[in-house]
């Protein structure tokens, strides 16, 4: 069973390591709220808004492993009055036959939990009172 989730985290400013920071918090948590392990990753997608350009999120993350994982990164379309310095991601998995049936189960009707931090929760207030604590 393939799943994808998304999620966003708002950057305190435009610095590489801010940047990779953010971007492999997303990421963590992302995984850690949807139980992903990094060898059932298909593929992540991470976009940026165009006043965050001193890093990388890919890059970010490559730090921490993830050489199996193919990783890419594109400018989010800039819109008027759109919430700035974001990392928006998209994570893509297999859900292996074997994970126990509960997990498999809570997910079926539902690509997986979305994580929204950092102030990020406003693009999605609609998601925020489903996510578990």
């Amino acid at each position: 069973m393939v799943r994808a989730v998304r999620g966003a985290i708002q950057v305190n400013g435009n610095s590489r390591p801010l940047i990779h920071g953010a971007s492999k918090r997303l990421v963590s948590e992302i995984l850690r709220a949807n139980d992903i392990a990094e060898r059932d990753l298909i593929s992540i997608i991470f976009s940026l808004t165009e006043d965050l350009s001193a890093g990388n999120p890919a890059a970010g993350l490559r730090e921490d492993g993830f050489a199996s994982t193919p990783l890419f990164c594109v400018r989010e379309a800039s819109t008027e009055g759109g919430m700035e310095r974001v990392i928006r991601v998209m994570v893509t998995w297999n859900v292996p036959w074997w994970r126990p049936r509960a997990i498999r189960q809570r997910l079926q009707g539902q690509g997986g939990i979305p994580v929204y931090l950092d102030g990020a929760e406003t693009l999605r207030p609609d998601l925020q009172s489903d996510r578990p604590q």
